[in-house]
């Protein structure tokens, strides 16, 4: 197949499917420009494939897959995950933590408490964010990340810890 013959059926394609597929992938990551991009890649990748296309399939179900597997992808990345510990912190940290966290974190802006779970190891982030925002059991984190219980219940305490510390430290030389 040569280019012209696959800038046509791509254009077509993108004409025929687009609007389709946007709505395909809004429905997963629930943000129009993001589901934008993801079907920006998804026709980069059917650009790419297209002289393997076996024509076995419909198209659309090959775009179809192609976006749904780019969905996935995206909600399974670092970035989406960090995404969403913004959003959750911005809108529920005050229902999710109980009490005694409740009390530091009323005294601190979403800001400082943002960039004190940001600022915390990687192994820490982990775990606040899939015990905290993901609401998951201690026993459930265990099978995520592949660790003893054990592990999970020592880094929650040891973030809790740091993070207290933090932001009283922050309060102590920044107010």
């Amino acid at each position: 197949m040569d280019r012209e013959e696959k800038d046509s059926i791509l254009e077509k394609m993108m004409i025929e499917y687009g609007d389709e597929l946007v709505r395909l992938a809004f429905y997963y990551v629930k943000d129009k420009e993001i589901a934008r991009d993801l079907v920006q890649n998804t026709f980069i990748k059917c650009y790419k494939k297209l002289d393997s296309f076996r024509f076995d399939a419909k198209i659309k179900t090959w775009l179809y897959r192609i976006t749904i597997n780019e969905c996935k992808d995206y909600l399974k990345s670092w970035n989406y995950r960090m995404v969403q510990v913004k959003e959750l912190i911005n809108e529920t940290t005050k229902s999710i933590l109980p009490s005694t966290e409740r009390t530091v974190i009323d005294k601190y802006n979403n800001e400082e408490i943002k960039d004190s779970i940001y600022s915390l190891p990687k192994v820490y982030r982990e775990v606040v964010f899939l015990y905290y925002y993901d609401s998951l059991k201690t026993e459930e984190i265990a099978i995520v990340l592949d660790i003893p219980i054990n592990t999970v219940k020592t880094r929650l305490r040891r973030a809790k810890h740091r993070l207290e510390s933090m932001l009283k430290e922050a309060e102590f030389y920044g107010r």
